[in-house]
């Protein structure tokens, strides 16, 4: 094993599943700690704010969390839409389908809200998702706006199962409009991108570490890092055996796993 600097943690299967927790992710981020090891939180969860998803960590699941150590892809995609406009957002527009997390991130760059004509769209999980906001979503795409999608995670886990996730809500402006979205968050690269930007650490001496390979794992690969796959969530070993490109390291969960 290669003595990491940094790690990018997922969060739903990984450290947890919906309100269950996963006892030996406290442990894990104990000994990184201990052992004064730089971690961030990487995750796909577009509807809660940096703050939001702290809380939940240290009050839940009693994992020790910070707000600037949470890397969501609404500060991705936030980030992304600032250098679309080169910085200049305030004379710009945008149509949200999403929840706080993601519109706090995307309006908090001063960007204008615009039901009608927006310069971007830009979806994410949505609970109260509606014909309507389908319908202004698509109406404004085909108008011209450019469309966005925090990530494709089709299914997420907790613990009532595997239920939907922002790709299925993001699949369904796809097909009503023909257009493919511009994808954030994993398994996409801009996401490691913005946080190796924004947190300023070595890619090269960092590893990703997730439960599902289709998007933790590829995205891991994707962006030049080391991978860690545990199997306390979405992938099974069927499913990686069938896989060409292999995370570097397997577990099954991450009491095998030696902090140095």
């Amino acid at each position: 094993m290669t003595n990491y600097e940094t790690y990018l943690i997922d969060l739903d299967g990984t450290m947890y599943r919906g309100k269950d927790k996963i006892p030996e992710a406290h442990d894990f981020v104990d000994r990184l700690n201990a052992n004064n090891i730089n971690y961030y939180f990487l995750t796909n969860n577009s509807t809660k704010t940096p703050q939001q998803v702290a809380d939940n960590l240290m009050n839940n699941h009693q994992i020790t969390a910070t707000a600037e150590q949470v890397i969501t892809p609404s500060l991705a995609t936030a980030d992304y839409v600032r250098h679309m406009f080169d910085d200049d957002v305030s004379n710009h527009t945008a149509y949200v389908i999403g929840e706080f997390g993601l519109k706090s991130a995307i309006f908090g760059t001063g960007i204008k809200l615009d039901e009608d004509n927006p310069d971007v769209v830009i979806v994410g999980l949505d609970y109260d998702v509606t014909y309507h906001k389908f319908e202004v979503a698509t109406l404004a795409i085909k108008r011209g706006a450019f469309f966005i999608g925090t990530n494709a995670d089709t299914n997420l886990p907790n613990e009532r199962g595997l239920v939907p996730g922002a790709g299925s809500v993001i699949s369904l402006v796809e097909t009503a409009t023909q257009m493919k979205a511009k994808y954030i968050g994993k398994p996409e690269t801009d996401i490691v991108d913005f946080a190796v930007s924004a947190k300023g650490f070595d890619r090269s001496k960092a590893v990703m570490v997730g439960d599902n390979y289709n998007t933790d794992i590829l995205c891991g690969l994707n962006a030049g890092l080391d991978t860690l796959l545990v199997y306390t969530g979405f992938s099974t070993h069927e499913d990686i055996a069938k896989e060409e490109r292999k995370p570097t390291y397997q577990i099954e969960s991450l009491a095998e796993w030696d902090v140095k």
